[in-house]
């Protein structure tokens, strides 16, 4: 199935979109809501510009069949920041048909050459969610852009260009701090007034991340400081690691190798997911589990400080009472206290 938007700005496409579907809108301020017809699909695409063409188109639908997305407005396209939170979306420009596939947690940046479009292909009953902001570049270039002082050479050029001379794409695994305003973004929880003037903050906000990003990505000379999504996933599989066993005491070095990643990023994955480091949150894991155990087992403080892994009582015990305030004894089963 193939679907043809030749409409600028998002509200247009999502007029357009809409009579492609045959398929009502509703209205909130500025924001535009389609549900997919059942026959078509499941789910939602909504949108809304803001002054100084920016806008956010979102995306959060599966179809029945497979589906191609054909923008073919004749004028310039917007620049595009395109986010994948969930399922993928292929992609493609309109003038050379070259696929690239934007997976979870990735994002892309493209840039059509003249008035040429560009394609986006959803795959048949695969649930996807994404999020495009766009950026009409010859209105854009009208607010007080400073020069586009600081940014990398190809960037400002990028955002300079407000007819597309060149051809521009670039795809990367989006920040843990971009994801969590996707994420915002994507939670309606004020409408009206409010919600307009939340998502234009955020579209900002989110530009200003996408090119904090990029130039992360394109320092050559240092490793990647941000936090992408991808390095949440591997502290989640840290976790997972670190509570299979309590009796084991994990290097950090070793957890980081278990899960494909540095000790760097892995410690900034905890401070960011826990305010803690690996150390000190399998620590608080296994006092948690060994308040749990001397509440509700009969055995006793010994023997649980060998379940979660520590061979010293005194110490066990000292860090215990830091944590909850009292000795472990003040937790054990009655019957249990003048055993142990």
């Amino acid at each position: 199935m193939k679907l043809y938007i030749r409409a600028l700005p998002v509200e247009d496409i999502i007029g357009d979109l809409a009579k492609e579907l045959d398929t009502p809108i509703e209205k909130d301020a500025g924001e535009l809501t389609l549900q997919l017809p059942p026959k078509i699909g499941e789910g939602f695409v909504r949108g809304t510009s803001f002054e100084n063409g920016v806008g956010i188109i979102e995306y959060y639908c599966t179809f029945f069949q497979d589906l191609e997305l054909h923008f073919t407005v004749n004028k310039t396209q917007p620049l595009k920041f395109i986010f994948c939170s969930e399922g993928r979306v292929d992609h493609a420009f309109e003038e050379n048909q070259e696929i690239h596939t934007v997976d979870t947690y990735q994002n892309v940046i493209v840039s059509s050459s003249g008035h040429n479009g560009h394609i986006l292909f959803f795959k048949a009953n695969e649930t996807v969610h994404i999020s495009s902001l766009e950026i009409i570049r010859e209105k854009f270039s009208k607010r007080n852009n400073y020069d586009f002082e600081g940014l990398e050479p190809r960037l400002k050029q990028l955002f300079e260009d407000s007819v597309a001379e060149k051809l521009f794409f670039y795809q990367g695994n989006y920040s843990i701090q971009a994801a969590d305003i996707v994420e915002e973004i994507n939670h309606k929880e004020v409408s009206g007034f409010l919600r307009s003037i939340f998502l234009e903050g955020k579209a900002y906000e989110m530009l200003a991340k996408q090119i904090n990003q990029y130039h992360d990505d394109q320092n050559e000379e240092k490793r990647p400081t941000l936090l992408r999504r991808t390095d949440v996933e591997k502290v989640k599989r840290a976790v997972e690691v670190i509570n299979e066993d309590l009796t084991k005491n994990y290097s950090v070095d070793h957890l980081a190798k278990e899960v494909g990643t540095n000790v760097n990023k892995l410690q900034e994955g905890f401070k960011y997911m826990f305010d803690l480091t690996v150390n000190k949150y399998m620590q608080q894991v296994k006092l948690e589990a060994a308040k749990e155990l001397l509440s509700n087992t009969d055995h006793n403080i010994s023997q649980i400080v060998g379940m979660i892994g520590l061979n010293n009582r005194s110490y066990f015990s000292k860090i215990f009472k830091e944590k909850y305030g009292v000795s472990p004894k003040y937790f054990l089963q009655p019957r249990d206290i003048e055993q142990d």
